[in-house]
């Protein structure tokens, strides 16, 4: 009988307890509360959606949307890959993919797919693929009016297509068997021994291994006696934070800390010291950077400059402090989200953009300067936080003409080169090659024959101004100077292929050289006129200057003007 009243003595306090806590939960004060009901009534409008929709409505399509929509409004990086995306995933993570290793582009013109630039020793170039090669089939399956061509391209290493391509000059298709294969694109596309003594590391991203080959470039670029450093880190996206870390311990003593990640949980949590002992603590080092510089690249080119180890050449970087990692999901999902900032040596986080406080209409801005807070460096110097890291040197960067663009985009510049490769079968390598004057004037022509259009933003501005002077009353009396300035600003597209065909020539120099030397050339070519590397030999070979600038609490910011 006790024993009958004990338990339901538990059972009330049970149903007692219960209540309490349904009526806790329920009150809305609880976060689970929340998160329930919410679930709850997503889920009922899908039913009735799909239940009473005029329309029949794609559950995936609808949802994935939904899903896509609500990660947006936290910040670009968390993303959702369902189990079709996978691939996508890691080639993120991992720098490779199955394919053929070529990139594509869309000809709305053409209503084709056409080869842009087959990368050195993969599948597409191994075949005989080449730039301008339009894309007719695919294993006999027509590709016209297909924009995501890249699906069929890819798949799992080993299979193998047969593709079939019109190629400018020939008359009759040309058909390819290929083989997918694991396309590893390159962590170094190029490192060389420029004048002076002075070595050059062009690292393109922190995805995969890449600290084993920078390693391997350095300590070659050693042996052949190099005396100075420039790591070229600009539009480098990043990758793995342990990579950056890795290569910073190559100039750096063991056992400094370079990151800490703060973020909700325990796990989130981190300091990240090197390890390992340095390769080399003496030889100067400069990094160059610019707005494409984000992420590891970031931390790489923060952490040097925060304990004072290298001088940055360049302009201000991207801002991205945030750290993702990857949560497995049903049915074979994955989520890549943010789950913490990161703090280099000095303690500031370089993260421009505060996704939590965006505006009433959704956009965010970055962190203005005037609410970014001083550090220091290890000797001193001061440095800021939020917006990114800030150059030793700050090198003012072109404006690229607006007629280049309109070049570009209207493909002009691409087929001159795919012309002139089937007239040139090789051209002098890329440190002398030129495009001569003789060149430049058969690309005039063809621009002209092809009856290149293009908007000049002074015309649009003036015309706008013209607008707003008649609408104030101005314009009877200012007539004869508007018609002045309107002969002055006529569109002329000789004289504009004239005044700007030294941009113009170095964007055709790069599409013919990567025709025949890939990467590896084009960036050969881009360097022969690059500002921020002449600004990085030439602190380099001031070494005075040069320890100075690394030591001195006094040296503000140095600003090059052109």
């Amino acid at each position: 009988m006790r024993r009958l009243f004990k338990i339901r003595w538990i059972a009330a306090l049970l149903v007692v307890a219960g209540a309490v806590c349904f009526l806790s939960f329920k009150s809305g004060d609880s976060r689970s509360f929340q998160i329930a009901k919410n679930l709850d009534i997503f889920n009922s409008i899908v039913k009735e959606l799909d239940m009473f929709y005029v329309d029949t409505i794609d559950p995936n399509k609808t949802i994935r949307e939904g899903i896509d929509a609500m990660l947006y409004s936290l910040d670009p990086y968390t993303e959702y890959f369902p189990e079709d995306d996978q691939a996508e995933l890691e080639q993120m993570l991992k720098n490779s993919y199955g394919g053929i290793g070529s990139i594509i582009r869309y000809d709305p013109k053409l209503k084709r797919t056409v080869i842009a630039e087959p990368y050195e020793n993969m599948p597409a170039a191994n075949v005989g693929l080449k730039a301008g090669d339009i894309l007719l089939e695919i294993d006999g399956k027509d590709l016209l009016g297909n924009t995501d061509v890249s699906k069929l391209l890819r798949g799992q290493v080993g299979t193998s297509f047969k593709l079939k391509v019109q190629r400018p000059g020939t008359e009759k298709p040309l058909e390819f068997d290929i083989v997918r294969r694991s396309i590893q694109l390159p962590f170094i596309p190029y490192y060389a021994v420029l004048d002076d003594n002075v070595g050059y590391i062009n690292l393109s991203t922190f995805s995969g291994n890449p600290s084993k080959e920078f390693k391997q470039a350095f300590l070659d670029l050693k042996k052949k006696g190099i005396t100075s450093l420039v790591i070229d880190l600009r539009n480098n996206g990043g990758g793995l934070l342990e990579e950056s870390i890795e290569i910073a311990n190559f100039f750096l003593p063991r056992g400094k800390t370079l990151v800490t990640t703060k973020g909700k949980i325990q796990q989130a949590s981190n300091t990240y010291k090197t390890l390992r002992e340095p390769l080399d603590l003496e030889i100067p080092l400069a990094v160059l950077v610019n707005g494409g510089t984000a992420s590891s690249s970031e931390i790489l080119a923060g952490s040097l400059q925060d304990l004072d180890r290298a001088v940055i050449v360049g302009s201000r970087t991207f801002g991205k402090g945030l750290v993702q990692t990857t949560r497995p999901l049903p049915y074979g999902g994955t989520m890549k989200l943010t789950t913490s900032k990161y703090y280099i040596p000095s303690g500031r986080c370089v993260q421009a953009i505060d996704y939590e406080h965006r505006n009433e209409d959704g956009n965010v801005k970055r962190i203005p300067d005037s609410l970014t807070n001083v550090f220091h460096t290890a000797a001193g110097r001061e440095v800021r936080d939020g917006g990114g890291v800030t150059p030793d040197i700050s090198v003012k960067q072109d404006k690229l003409p607006n007629i280049l663009y309109y070049l570009v985009n209207d493909n002009l510049i691409f087929n001159y080169a795919t012309d002139y490769c089937l007239k040139h079968p090789t051209i002098p390598s890329p440190e002398q090659f030129e495009v001569t004057d003789a060149d430049y004037a058969d690309f005039k022509a063809m621009v002209k024959k092809a009856d290149f259009k293009y908007d000049q933003q002074t015309e649009k501005i003036l015309k706008n101004l013209k607008e707003m002077a008649e609408f104030e009353g101005y314009l009877a009396d200012s007539s004869e100077e508007f018609k002045a300035l309107e002969k002055k600003l006529s569109h002329n597209l000789d004289r504009d292929l004239d005044h700007f065909s030294k941009d113009i020539k170095n964007m055709i120099a790069v599409e013919i050289i990567k025709r025949y030397y890939y990467q590896r050339g084009s960036i050969i070519q881009q360097l022969k006129d690059d500002d921020d590397l002449k600004e990085a030999v030439k602190v380099l070979g001031d070494q005075p200057k040069y320890k100075e600038m690394l030591s001195s609490p006094a040296v503000s910011t140095i600003k090059k003007e052109k």
